[in-house]
């Protein structure tokens, strides 16, 4: 099986020099696709609708003789592309920092300490000790192994794993594929073993960079929003085209001007054409991602962001995700006595033997938290004493299967001529190894119980020695002698408590998975909060369960104790198959299958494998169960932000679009919009929807509401109306403006010039208002939003430039109006969101009124 790992004696690279390195041969990386320039944004602008529109209006005017106007609508063009210029970089940005987050890391020996880097910043000469789920960071030839097994698919199309071999001098570097090759390539991933290799080729230099195959990466699909979007667009399209094509004729027939009825028809097309909404909805998702990036989650899938919302149930680990993965030996059972271990207490001989072979049964570098906190008291009370054995040879190791939860390692011992075998693993395990007489097997029992509950994790220890050359293929085919029990603790993590009970008021349930005996997990379930913590499923009651039965009683467990990693995909489908949104945690090779299977599948940053990372859709960079908790309401409040955006949209297309085409069928009444008016409301409204609205902080109810249902529609009929009743509320206002002012005898330009101004105020009132879709304009208004202050702050400056200066007055087809008229618009503007205040004050009423039943029920 070969020797065990030593890794303390790899001292590997110094700083200075991987820095040095890393400047001269770069970073360890495939070329990706480039970033857009300047000249992609300009061609990705010159296909989009808007453009064309602009482009025409532009070119129509120059046929119209107004050079002056068609050079403006022209030069609108260099505007948007600005902008467009801002927002790409914007995403870009934010999605070049989730993808160095989400680039596989890798354990590197660095000054003879091992550390965790990005998989990018390897270099050649980089000592890298690979374990069982990780992914190969670049060409490499290994050092030391023990039964190290590679899948080199993505290189040679073979499914079936490798082995590999130590290499020796005079090996020669042969292509990827094939047993006792000594060398492993970038892109293969570990399946079985552990070893430290030495970098050879980074980058293009890898075999994988000479073929030029990308890594496999996840493809994104359109997720089901986007296709919600994509239908709505289309439909508004298709309106928006046939409305044109009316207007076009209806102008020529009534005023017989054909390229005066263009430009009508095209103001239209620009007034309703949501071209905002696949804008929006990639900034929304890409700064949502990198925001949930800035507080410890990965998002991996766009979609995931989506489902978020919707999450009904948590399942979760224990172990590092609600406790703090720090583990320490805090009691021992030598078979007879317990001892309770303190920091300054004596450590009495009789317990001596079970601390000395539980080392023995460790690795000597040791990565579990348990086996570390076993050395680590090893080396506190035992230093310098007969039970420490660090010259031994270890021989043969058998691991840990499903079958037998416990491990054993063959040692030849110094000194004398038999093997020494040590043995630790899952208590019953061992009593399985022992072969314990009844009696004695119900008294250890017994220990473990009031061991377990406290909340201990107990492991038992046991040792055998042999006098034979030959081992057996089977570690039940020892004698063992059983030696004692460990109890290891691993404290709660400080904020768990608070975020179980906001997952309990945000209507979601949260049900933990541990390997842990029961009475430990109904101990941590009570500590914790959980509901119902006194009703356990273990692993053995699952496997005899049909997946019906399971679903019944699922219903109402939230405690899964003794459970094996592949019984958490049959945990996850009876949670789906009672049509729960499921998000799952989990960290090892064996946990991929139950992360894809979940609706949300979070794999854990610090102690998960990249194979359980390449599985799910989130990945928790500080494995900490708060953090989920805040993904979900991140993902919350980037619904809830895209829904007021959205909204937002719907009510400013609504009186843009009605002042340009009721005009139309009234021969004596003026045009009151024209090309140059839209485009100067699109310069609010894109910034407004993509920036005020994306950085707005959540709503207050966000947490205590029940989850989005999964069918629910993204924007359903319910609040396209509401949103199109704000527009239509504009709308009359406006028009009561224009008619109003008809009426008292000011002109054709004087009369246009008061709709805008109040059509703008508008704008800006039902910004503000939208910002919340629960508290008022007054308590909006105090609430802080940097991103407000530039874009309505830019909207009011602009407004006041076109109002006063001949050049834009003209332009525009204004006439120069009075303090008095520009505060009688001012006015109306905000008079047009009042039944909209007064609807979310009744909302608010009625809401209190439901809590305040469902407390005294």
């Amino acid at each position: 099986m070969g020797k065990v790992i030593q890794t303390e004696k790899y001292s590997g690279l110094s700083d200075k020099q991987a820095k040095l390195k890393l400047e001269k041969e770069g970073l360890n990386e495939l070329p990706s696709s480039k970033p857009k320039g300047i000249w992609r944004i300009m061609i990705g602008v010159v296909k989009e609708p808007m453009f064309l529109l602009l482009v025409a209006c532009g070119s129509l005017y120059l046929l119209l003789g107004d050079v002056r106007e068609g050079l403006m609508l022209l030069g609108f063009v260099f505007v948007i592309m600005g902008i467009e210029f801002y927002q790409e970089k914007k995403t870009e940005k934010a999605l070049n920092a989730l993808k160095d987050l989400a680039s596989p890391r890798a354990l590197v020996i660095r000054n003879g300490i091992e550390k965790r880097i990005p998989g990018n910043q390897v270099v050649t000469d980089d000592m890298v000790v690979l374990q069982e789920g990780d992914r190969v960071p670049a060409d490499a030839i290994v050092l030391s192994c023990t039964n190290l097994m590679a899948d080199e698919s993505l290189l040679t199309g073979e499914s079936v794993p490798v082995r590999k071999r130590v290499g020796k001098e005079g090996d020669l570097n042969t292509n990827p594929g094939g047993d006792d090759i000594p060398y492993v390539y970038s892109g293969s991933m570990i399946v079985q073993g552990n070893g430290v290799v030495r970098i050879l080729a980074t980058g293009t230099n890898t075999e994988i960079g000479k073929i030029g195959k990308a890594l496999e990466s996840v493809k994104e699909e359109p997720t089901k929003l986007k296709k919600e979007m994509s239908i709505l667009i289309r439909r508004l399209a298709i309106i928006g085209i046939s409305l044109c094509a009316i207007v076009i004729v209806v102008y020529a027939l009534t005023r017989g001007d054909l390229l005066n009825g263009f430009l009508a028809g095209i103001t239209l097309a620009m007034a309703m054409l949501p071209e905002e909404f696949p804008v929006v909805l990639t900034i929304f998702l890409a700064l949502g991602a990198w925001r949930m990036s800035k507080n410890s989650v990965l998002t991996r899938k766009p979609a995931a962001i989506e489902t978020l919302g919707s999450a009904t149930v948590l399942c979760t680990d224990k172990t590092g995700t609600l406790t703090e993965n720090k583990m320490t030996v805090s009691q021992l059972f030598n078979g007879n006595d317990f001892h309770t271990v303190a920091a300054n207490a004596e450590f009495p001989d009789p317990f001596h033997e079970i601390v000395e072979y539980g080392i023995l049964s460790s690795q000597i570098n040791p990565f579990d938290p348990m086996e570390k906190a076993i050395t680590n008291i090893g080396e506190k009370f035992l230093k310098n004493t007969e039970h420490l054995h660090a010259d031994w040879v270890m021989e043969k190791e058998y691991a840990l299967s499903q079958e037998l939860l416990a491990m054993s390692r063959v040692f030849n011992s110094t000194g004398t001529k038999g093997k020494i075998i040590a043995a630790k693993g899952a208590p019953e395990a061992i009593f399985d190894l022992c072969h314990l007489e009844i009696e004695k097997k119900t008294k250890y029992e017994k220990a473990v119980t009031e061991m377990a509950s406290s909340g201990l994790r107990v492991l038992g220890v046991t040792k055998a020695i042999i006098n034979t050359k030959s081992l057996p293929e089977n570690q039940h085919d020892f004698k063992f002698e059983f030696l004692g029990l460990i109890g290891l603790s691993d404290p709660i993590r400080e904020n768990i408590s608070d975020a179980v009970a906001e997952c309990h008021k945000a209507g979601i349930r949260v049900i933990m998975i541990t390997g842990d005996y029961p009475v430990t997990a109904i101990s941590i379930a009570k500590e914790i909060g959980l509901e119902n913590p006194e009703s356990c499923i273990t692993g053995n009651e699952l496997l005899e369960m049909s997946e019906a039965e399971l679903s019944k009683r699922i219903k109402d467990v939230n405690v899964f104790a003794r459970v094996i990693p592949e019984q958490k995909l049959k945990i996850v489908n009876a949670l789906k198959k009672n049509n729960e949104i499921v998000a799952m945690t989990g960290d090892g090779v064996n946990d991929a299958p139950a992360l894809k299977s979940a609706n949300i599948g979070i794999a854990m940053g610090e102690k998960g494998t990249d194979v359980a990372r390449e599985a799910s859709s989130l990945v928790l960079m500080d494995d900490n169960f708060a953090s989920i908790v805040g993904a979900v309401k991140m993902g919350r409040r980037i619904f809830d932000n895209l829904q007021k955006a959205f909204g937002y949209i719907f009510a400013i297309h609504v009186p843009i679009a009605g002042l340009s085409l009721i005009p139309v069928f009234f021969a004596d009444m003026p045009l009151i919009l024209w090309p140059v008016h839209i485009v100067f409301l699109e310069l609010i409204i894109d910034p407004a929807c993509s920036i005020i609205f994306e950085a707005e902080k959540e709503e207050k109810n966000v947490m205590s509401r029940p989850p989005k249902k999964i069918n629910e529609p993204f924007f359903g009929a319910k609040k396209i109306v509401l949103s199109c009743l704000q527009g239509l509320g504009i709308l009359i206002i406006c028009i009561l403006i224009f008619v109003i002012g008809q009426k008292m005898g000011y002109s054709d330009k004087a009369v246009r010039t008061l709709t805008f101004v109040t059509l703008i105020v508008s704008n800006i009132a039902v910004i503000l208002s939208n910002r919340s879709w629960t508290s008022n304009i007054f308590k909006i208004l105090v609430t802080p939003n940097k991103a407000v202050k530039w874009v309505v702050g830019g909207a009011v400056l602009f407004l006041i430039l076109i109002l006063n200066i001949p050049f834009f007055i003209d332009l525009f087809q204004f006439e120069k109006i009075g303090i008095i008229e520009t505060l009688i618009c001012v006015i109306a503007g905000f008079f047009s969101i009042t039944w909209f205040e007064l609807y979310k004050y009744r909302k608010s009423l009625l809401n209190q009124a439901q809590l305040a039943n469902a407390a005294s029920a």
